[in-house]
């Protein structure tokens, strides 16, 4: 009979259990966290209620901290299942004893009830409402799970619950590891947070540290030593701020993903610290309105390791909130290096040509320099380094600024143009428009040998195709970056071996500087979000200062330039062959000559032989064209249609599509062509 009523009553127990569960969430409601490419926090967003409540793991607190804390609240944790009669047996005889409540005998499954279900009263009802939920969490958490829920509920002071917001909050780190003191400030704080908190009552919060030390003496989890040392420390009375870097980043990152709680980006909290002060204090020293964008990437991947949208994100005098590594603005001169190597690719230049910087007009357009001043006859590198606008524009008309324009998509980046224009030259001048992001995928060309990568933060929805687009040949990206490197660095600045260009939009709006090394990018922007002129801003003296300090305390190691590629190198002028010693137009837009260079002339096949069909079309041998004089690059055709992209070599191959009379003609960098007729068999 006994045994009867005892499974009846256990029956009704289980069948309470059920209908009356404790309310555990699957998921508790904890502040959203975007976190580096390490797992560092970058930036935590306050829970709807307003608590900073950061979700815990056990792996994430310092095990000394859980092994101090079981030995204060419940030192039986492993060997009970809820409650602890010994701990209610003791609690109970202080009570009668005192006439109050001494220790209050309550488990860490009883505190977590009581944090998951709060109630104001201390009555025995609600205490043994405690009790039972205890059991019931008992039954539904493993004590790992009863240990992480405690840790992210418990009260800390404020509006801070859980262990990792106390730990930031008051010693600016996360609980990982933990100096025996504030270990022991954490477990005091929660009994009674309000009158402990150290940012209220230091003296208080101290109080409260040094009980638990003792008392860690007295369980033998410290010795008396190591809890003197600890209670010598002083607890600081300051609350710090919780982490809030990237917010921009940060913000697009919960735009597209609002329902994950943790959000890893790209990019390095190291690095995005270092940017951020930078930019901090170069916007006060520009002066009010004015704000600043950086973007600094790996150009080997494309990942971003640091991203500032703005001076301040709460500045609104700057208008901080605005992200201005997104913003399409003119970007001045920084795509001069762009132009240079297109030239240097279809060989009508070199380092060493030489170039007029003189008054010019292409049908209509007449660029000036940004001083209004001209430097006459310069060589090409001086041309570039001095960042001179009639020179470039020179190299572009003779490029093509279409050309231009189609490297720049197959670097993944398309240039906004005003609408319904063809692309002219004025894009060499900043007459397009690009973000900063833009810029600096174009520029991890540069630093790549040539294959420029689609920048990725982390927020991307899904796998990014990278673009993979050669913006210039191998070597001409070498012949750019050994230019660019001569660069004089800005006043004050130290060298770092890096590659940079400057850039001013027009009317003093937009400044603008990007370099790298051998494998990181840096873009700096500087300007004032509503697109008003500053008088004064421009590239060199506002922007470069910034890259040089942002690569110096971003905490990146400096990596050297690559070494030249096979058949790049640096000639002399004197060593150029006639038709790169001098770089110049005719009035028709020609590319002009030296009067004693010889026309081409097309020496093999001569003019009418008669070709061997079945020997020339085996696709092994084709037939091989070589020509004299003329200057390059140069074009073959036959039959009027282009064999193959134009070519310095003096050589070609063709290869017969049928029998007949065909014509074969080349033509040279002046538009000079000669042609020969061929009978094929």
């Amino acid at each position: 009979m006994v045994i009867f009523l005892a499974a009846i009553a256990v029956g009704a127990l289980y069948a309470l259990d059920r209908a009356y569960p404790p309310p555990l969430p699957a998921r508790l409601a904890v502040s959203t966290e975007v976190l580096d490419r390490d797992g560092a926090l970058l930036r935590a967003y306050a829970t709807p209620d307003g608590y900073w409540r950061l979700d815990t793991h056990l792996d994430e607190v310092d095990s000394r901290f859980v092994k101090m804390l079981i030995a204060y609240e419940d030192k039986r944790f492993f060997d009970h299942r809820g409650i602890d009669p010994l701990a209610l047996l003791r609690a109970a005889k202080q009570f009668a004893g005192n006439g109050r409540i001494v220790s209050g005998g309550s488990t860490l499954s009883m505190q977590l009830a009581r944090l998951i279900e709060p109630r104001e009263s201390r009555s025995f009802g609600s205490k043994l409402l405690q009790t039972l939920r205890a059991l019931q969490i008992e039954r539904r958490l493993s004590k790992t799970e009863i240990l992480q829920r405690y840790l992210t509920l418990a009260p800390y002071g404020g509006n801070l619950e859980g262990v990792r917001a106390a730990s930031l909050a008051y010693f600016g780190k996360e609980p990982r590891r933990l100096t025996v003191s504030q270990a022991a400030l954490l477990v005091a704080l929660p009994q009674l947070p309000e009158r402990r908190r150290p940012d209220r009552n230091r003296e208080g919060a101290q109080a409260a540290r040094d009980r638990v030390l003792k008392r860690m003496v007295t369980a033998s989890v410290l010795t008396e030593r190591e809890a003197n040392r600890a209670a010598a420390e002083p607890v600081s009375g300051t609350r710090l701020a919780l982490p809030a870097l990237a917010p921009h980043v940060a913000d697009i990152a919960l735009r597209k993903a609002p329902s994950e709680i943790r959000h890893k980006l790209t990019l390095s909290r190291r690095v995005q610290q270092g940017l951020e002060a930078v930019a901090a204090s170069a916007a006060a020293r520009l002066g009010p309105r004015i704000s600043v964008a950086m973007v600094l990437a790996d150009s080997l991947n494309g990942e971003i390791l640091g991203e500032v949208g703005s001076a301040d994100y709460f500045d609104g005098s700057r208008s901080g909130w605005i992200d201005m590594t997104r913003a399409v603005r003119s970007p001045g001169s920084t795509l001069k290096p762009f132009i240079y190597g297109l030239a240097m690719e279809q060989g009508l230049i070199a380092q060493e040509t030489l170039i007029e910087d003189r008054p010019a007009d292409f049908g209509g357009y007449r660029p000036r320099n940004f001083d209004m001043s001209y430097q006459g006859d310069v060589s090409v590198r001086q041309a570039l380094q001095l960042s001179l606008n009639v020179p470039a524009v020179r190299l572009l008309d003779a490029v093509g600024p279409s050309r231009l324009l189609a490297r720049f998509r197959q670097a993944g980046v398309t240039p906004a143009l005003p609408k319904a224009e063809a692309p002219g030259l004025a894009i060499g001048l900043g007459g397009v428009g690009l973000s900063l992001r833009n810029l600096v995928q174009l520029y991890t060309g540069l630093a790549n040998g040539g294959k420029a990568r689609t920048l990725r933060d982390g927020t991307e929805a899904g796998p990014i195709r990278d673009s993979g687009g050669m913006v210039l040949e191998e070597r001409a990206t070498w012949q750019i970056a050994d230019i660019l490197s001569g660069v004089k660095p800005p006043e004050g600045a130290a060298r770092r071996g890096i590659a940079y260009k400057t850039g001013t939009s027009y009317g003093y709006r937009d400044a603008w500087s990007v370099g790298y090394d051998g494998r990181y990018v840096l873009g700096v922007w500087v300007g004032r979000a509503d697109a008003g002129s500053v008088p004064g801003l421009s590239g060199y003296v506002s922007a470069a200062p910034i890259l040089f300090e942002a690569f110096a305390r971003s905490g990146l190691a400096a990596v050297p330039l690559p070494r030249a590629p096979a058949g790049a190198f640096r000639t002399a002028r004197s060593d150029l062959p006639v038709t790169l010693q001098r770089f110049s137009t005719t009035a028709d837009g020609l590319l002009a000559i030296s009067a004693t260079e010889p026309a081409p002339q097309i020496v093999f096949p001569p003019d009418g032989a008669h070709v061997d069909l079945a020997a020339a079309s085996s696709a092994a041998s084709p037939l091989v064209l070589k020509l004299q004089g003329g200057r390059a690059p140069f074009r073959w055709l036959a039959n009027g249609k282009p064999l193959e992209e134009p070519s310095r070599r003096r050589t070609a191959t063709w290869q017969p599509d049928g029998t007949g009379y065909s014509t074969l003609t080349v033509i040279d960098a002046a538009g000079r062509a000669a042609s020969v007729k061929v009978f094929v068999e």
